[in-house]
């Protein structure tokens, strides 16, 4: 029997991840080390105090049952940490949890958008961005991010006609996989150009605790106007190595909220309570492991983007981030040729930038997720193989 199945299934084909992987696999039976910087999954623990709440929680059979609805304490703990860390007053019809920013930022597009209905995406950026609103047959339009342009938004190049029928625009700073954080003027821009055209600003903060330089990373919502525009994702995943137990949040507009809950209770009955009770005991608890953190992550990209600098690759600092954007050497000009070569000759496992828009070609991103003396060693390979003098 011959089963037919969704056309739409055409654009998920695994690509150069899965070839990355195969290599990978290959290279590790043959002996050899691999240097996988590729995925970001933080190599560092949750909190001691974190990871016993859920202990403590799962040892109750109550909260084995659906769930349904965020704990009152949940919520209160978000506000709490808005205000503590952001200096945002949140109420708690602005709060919502969701099982991971990745699930939340493919879902929200079923209450925001119809099909052939316009929205604005950035190029480079991370592709969750465009399959929500792909599975709704929506239009995605791309807005450029130039290098020349420190990769922040020119809201002035987005054609009119385009702007008018746009329903939401998803904008993320610091942003994955460019690596470059956002002043307030941009997000001034920005509530203007939601204001103007009445679109709905979605934008992701899953790295506003891992910034470098002795700067303090933001909330979209902290600026005049956020609220009647949009709407934040808060991640757990990165800031309190979280990845696995999938809690964010949805922070902001009353109504966008109202409408992403309608849908949400049509598909999921809310997130086990055990992650509830983790996600409390990390926001309300110490915060040093978070600060400790990001200056191991500075540490390691100081690291990573010096050495390579060292040994004749002119690649900069990240901003922020657990990553690097490194543009590819000037005798290379397919980003996932110079990957595929990398891994080859030195096990150094990246992504190319091409997995992230037309717009990330000639770049490849790498994860902070080794630690200074694997990335100095990792440096001294890439030297001794001879790639830069190719």
């Amino acid at each position: 029997m011959k089963f037919h199945y969704a056309k739409r299934l055409d654009t998920f084909q695994a690509g150069i991840f899965s070839i990355l992987n195969e290599k990978k696999e290959e290279l590790i039976k043959q002996g050899r080390t691999v240097y996988n910087l590729s995925v970001g999954t933080p190599d560092f623990k949750p909190a001691p105090h974190v990871m016993e709440a859920f202990q403590k929680a799962c040892a109750d059979p109550e909260n084995y049952k659906y769930s349904l609805t965020d704990m009152p304490e949940l919520l209160d703990a978000v506000a709490g940490h808005y205000q503590r860390r952001y200096g945002v007053h949140v109420e708690s019809d602005e709060i919502m949890s969701i099982n991971g920013s990745q699930e939340g930022i493919a879902h929200i597009a079923l209450a925001l958008c119809d099909t052939d209905d316009v929205v604005l995406v950035p190029n480079p950026g991370y592709p969750i961005f465009s399959v929500g609103p792909f599975l709704c047959g929506a239009q995605i339009e791309t807005y450029d991010l130039k290098k020349e342009n420190h990769f922040l938004p020119d809201f002035n190049s987005i054609p009119e006609n385009i702007a008018r029928k746009a329903k939401f625009i998803i904008v993320s700073y610091p942003l994955n996989p460019v690596c470059v954080t956002a002043d307030d003027k941009m997000y001034e821009e920005l509530i203007a150009f939601a204001k103007k055209y009445e679109i709905i600003v979605l934008h992701d903060n899953a790295y506003s605790d891992i910034i470098y330089g002795g700067r303090k990373g933001g909330s979209f919502l902290a600026h005049e106007g956020a609220f009647d525009v949009g709407v934040e994702f808060y991640s757990l995943s990165k800031s309190y190595n979280l990845t696995g137990a999938r809690i964010s949040f949805v922070v902001g507009n009353s109504e966008v909220i109202k409408k992403f809950q309608t849908i949400r209770s049509q598909i999921d009955y809310g997130v086990f309570k055990p992650v509830q009770y983790g996600a409390i005991a990390a926001l309300n608890g110490p915060q040093d492991m978070v600060l400790d953190q990001c200056a191991e992550y500075e540490r390691r990209n100081k690291a990573l983007c010096g050495g390579l600098r060292n040994i004749g690759w002119n690649v900069p600092d990240s901003e922020g981030t657990m990553f690097v954007w490194a543009p590819i050497p000037e005798n290379y000009t397919s980003s996932e040729k110079f990957c595929m070569e990398l891994v080859e000759k030195t096990g150094v496992l990246c992504t190319p930038g091409s997995s992230f828009g037309s717009l990330g070609e000639g770049y490849v991103r790498f994860a902070l997720v080794r630690d200074v003396q694997a990335i100095e060693e990792m440096v001294c390979v890439i030297d001794e193989s001879g790639i830069l003098k190719k």
